[in-house]
């Protein structure tokens, strides 16, 4: 899909590779651009918004009702959302004994805000017979995350719930597409060990044009690191030797657990 005249919307977009996306889709001729983040992020929200001559709209994606009315917010200064990129995203720390405040969130805004926003479009692109959901996972959630249970596993649910959509509608106009990157520059990345960094640590214009490019082609997956390709055929051609060496990866990174 070429984005000229089209109207796309983007979460988590105040900043990271949210906000580099929506200057790419303005860029690229977007007829609208609707830019969404949380309350806390509004200033950084309306500048970015400013500068792309976008839409800001305040919402917690991990909410249906601010789901549909960041929609109906868009289709009331646009028209029908054509790109609907769903990358909202947060990081909480900790393995199955982090707190269920911690779990609910993770699962809200990585999968659960992907299904409130198919719901509310889905009906209307099927019906025009053309969309476009692009939803962002993690690399993690192809591999895993070894600081992060929730994180990796609702970040798992995302590429399923990705593959899914694809499967269902991806042959009636509806194309899917999901955003898998490694190590890139933004709020979320903090200071200290990390196994995600062992490939280098991209800027999000780098991965916003890798977006752009993919949506030209319809790919379904995009990396922004090409290693997490072998990773991945790593993982599928040996099960047992793949979770082996995350042990010994996490060992390297973060030392080994305590006895």
């Amino acid at each position: 899909m070429d984005v000229k005249d089209k109207v796309c919307v983007v979460t988590g977009a105040a900043s990271g590779i949210g906000e580099a996306v929506a200057r790419a889709y303005a860029e690229a001729g977007a007829r609208g651009v609707v830019v969404a983040d949380l309350k806390t992020s509004r200033e950084k929200l309306a500048k970015v918004a400013g500068d792309i001559d976008g839409l800001p709209i305040t919402a917690d994606v991990g909410l249906e009702e601010d789901i549909k009315a960041l929609i109906a917010a868009a289709e009331d200064k646009y028209g029908p959302v054509d790109v609907f990129f769903s990358n909202a995203g947060l990081s909480r720390k900790g393995q199955e004994t982090a707190s269920d405040a911690d779990w609910e969130v993770s699962w809200r805004v990585h999968v659960m805000s992907h299904v409130f926003a198919a719901r509310a479009l889905v009906p209307g692109m099927l019906a025009r017979g053309s969309g476009y959901l692009l939803n962002t996972a993690s690399a993690a959630g192809l591999l895993a995350s070894l600081n992060s249970m929730p994180y990796g596993v609702t970040k798992n649910a995302a590429v399923a719930l990705a593959e899914h959509l694809a499967i269902q509608y991806g042959d009636r106009g509806i194309r899917v597409s999901v955003l898998c990157p490694q190590s890139v520059q933004t709020g979320m990345t903090t200071p200290g060990p990390s196994a995600a960094r062992v490939d280098g640590v991209l800027q999000p214009p780098e991965v916003a044009r890798m977006v752009i490019e993919a949506m030209e082609e319809e790919r379904f997956l995009i990396l922004s690191h090409p290693q997490v390709a072998e990773y991945v055929q790593r993982k599928a051609s040996n099960r047992d030797r793949w979770l082996a060496g995350m042990r010994r990866l996490r060992d390297k990174i973060y030392g080994a657990p305590q006895q």
